[in-house]
């Protein structure tokens, strides 16, 4: 689980209730309670998202919240070792042996790509193949991310529209001086719902939906240059320098020590 995405939502609610408790106590809490600022901010802002994507992609949007606490399985630094075992495979018994080692390859991206080498397809419909496969991913991710980015421009945008409503019904009742207060307050709670929405919500759930969207691609484009690097027959030690640079600098270093290591054991 990604304990930063459940912690920034945990901490993030646990921090506007206290700033409300500590400034009124539990009345201030229920203050910020109101049924109808509720339904026109969450039903309507969630209802303008589904009339903006086909019911496909707002049912998968919905479920993209899902993705922010998973974990990614992929490592960067364990692709790269699974790689240059490959590459070594290749080098000592040829490219048809990597057809036996990739039953024990999971990911279904990299075993595509290793069956599209053993079976000598040309280099470039290889990377062809693999960059449009790619791509079509990417073009999925950008349509959950744009879902939460739809209801994180609608959620203030309603919370105005009922602040509205409250001012003209506010505004149709001047006569009685003393119904002005507690109606503005009504009025300005769908706001405060809208931006809760936005900023505590759903721009958070894009963003690491971004991170985790560049990532993978980050990873699959290095899977791409490493088969590619393979199927051309260079050294495993040229291909592991070459899939570095997509590591960081730190990354780089602790997958160059774990290599010394098992050399050392060898």
């Amino acid at each position: 689980m990604d304990i930063a995405s459940l912690a920034g939502i945990i901490l993030g609610a646990v921090m506007f209730v206290f700033g409300v408790f500590s400034n009124g106590g539990f009345e201030a809490l229920k203050n910020m309670v109101d049924s109808a600022s509720i339904i026109i901010t969450v039903g309507g802002s969630i209802s303008g998202v589904l009339a903006a994507h086909k019911l496909p992609d707002f049912i998968n949007g919905l479920k993209g919240i899902t993705l922010t606490f998973k974990e990614k399985a992929e490592d960067p630094a364990e692709t790269i070792k699974k790689i240059i075992d490959l590459s070594n495979v290749a080098r000592k018994e040829g490219l048809l042996a990597l057809e036996e080692a990739a039953n024990d390859i999971e990911d279904d991206f990299m075993k595509k790509g290793v069956m599209l080498v053993v079976d000598g397809t040309d280099p470039e419909l290889v990377r062809g193949i693999m960059e449009t496969s790619l791509s079509c991913m990417e073009e999925r991710h950008k349509k959950v991310i744009a879902f939460w980015e739809k209801w994180a421009e609608l959620g203030p945008a309603w919370g105005m529209i009922g602040t509205l409503i409250g001012l003209i019904n506010m505004l149709k009742n001047l006569e009685d001086a003393s119904s002005i207060g507690p109606a503005m307050s009504v009025a300005l709670v769908t706001t405060l719902y809208g931006s809760l929405i936005a900023n505590w919500l759903c721009n958070p759930t894009a963003s690491k939906l971004k991170v985790n969207n560049e990532r993978e691609v980050a990873i699959k484009e290095m899977i791409v240059e490493g088969l590619l690097s393979i199927q051309a027959g260079e050294n495993p030690r040229v291909i592991e320098e070459k899939l570095k640079s997509f590591l960081t600098p730190q990354a780089a270093g602790s997958l160059g020590e774990g290599d010394e290591a098992a050399g050392g054991e060898a």
